[in-house]
């Protein structure tokens, strides 16, 4: 089914303080799972368009302020249980050879992460994807996703006997690749009852799930709110899809705002 007319809709700006969203749970379960997808910008704090021409630089060499943001990062990501992260760098010049990974992982005092590396710059870059998690997976892989070197997913399973297939995305820019990888992603989700796709699509959560490969999964948003570019969101980039039978407690666009991207939170009743 195609969904015409959604390109000319308004995209909500729904911002919730950080602070709030994470002390505003009177309930405190311990049957639910949080979940966090972020592209971080390799830690570059874009407040506006000029910025990324005027920190440019930052892309190839180090700065003070890198190391600042990851510490402020960490203090978000402490409070989600699997926290799907783009571009992130595994170790390069413009990161002082640190992994951002592992940095975020140990700086939040997480017990499992795991680095997928897609564009290998050597010391100029090393392009990546990444996963946080308080628990560790029954089964992980990377995935390379097809047309231009440079994409790749991770899939990460959890739960013995209800498993649930967790799948970390960038996807490309333009819409014929887009779909190309969404069919491949389709492929590794549709042998599951429970799935759930996070990350930065490019694109829109209802083209995703309305006229794309995926719209035939069974999936449903967690929301449909402009989370790019962070200072003046008008673009549904960042995105949590789940699969439509799992119940979602709250969900929230972050109002955390040290990349070019916002945070996506979104809580939901444990599948396993």
């Amino acid at each position: 089914m195609k969904l015409s007319g959604y390109k000319q809709k308004a995209i909500p700006v729904i911002l919730e303080p950080w602070h709030s969203y994470l002390n505003n749970d009177p309930s405190e379960r311990d049957d639910t799972l949080k979940l966090l997808s972020y592209n971080i910008q390799v830690g570059i704090h874009t407040k506006q368009y000029r910025d990324y021409v005027l920190k440019a630089w930052q892309h190839l060499l180090p700065s003070r302020s890198r190391l600042v943001n990851l510490d402020k990062i960490a203090q978000l990501v402490r409070h989600f249980d699997l926290i799907a992260l783009q571009e992130v760098d595994g170790g390069s010049i413009r990161t002082q050879f640190i992994n951002q990974v592992d940095y975020l992982a140990k700086a939040a005092d997480k017990k499992f992460w795991h680095q997928q590396r897609n564009r290998n710059l050597g010391r100029w870059g090393q392009h990546s994807n990444g996963v946080i998690s308080d628990f560790e997976p029954i089964k992980i892989d990377n995935h390379e996703l097809p047309g231009l070197k440079g994409r790749g997913a991770i899939a990460f399973e959890v739960g013995k006997i209800e498993p649930v297939l967790i799948v970390v995305v960038h996807l490309a820019l333009t819409r014929e690749a887009q779909n190309k990888q969404l069919v491949y992603i389709k492929n590794l989700i549709n042998r599951y009852r429970h799935a759930i796709v996070m990350g930065d699509m490019n694109t829109h959560s209802l083209r995703i799930l309305n006229d794309s490969p995926l719209a035939e999964c069974g999936l449903k948003s967690a929301h449909a709110r402009a989370t790019y570019p962070s200072w003046r969101p008008v673009k549904c980039f960042d995105q949590i899809l789940i699969s439509r039978h799992l119940n979602i407690v709250r969900m929230a666009v972050l109002d955390f705002a040290l990349s070019d991207h916002l945070p996506v939170a979104i809580e939901i009743e444990r599948p396993f």
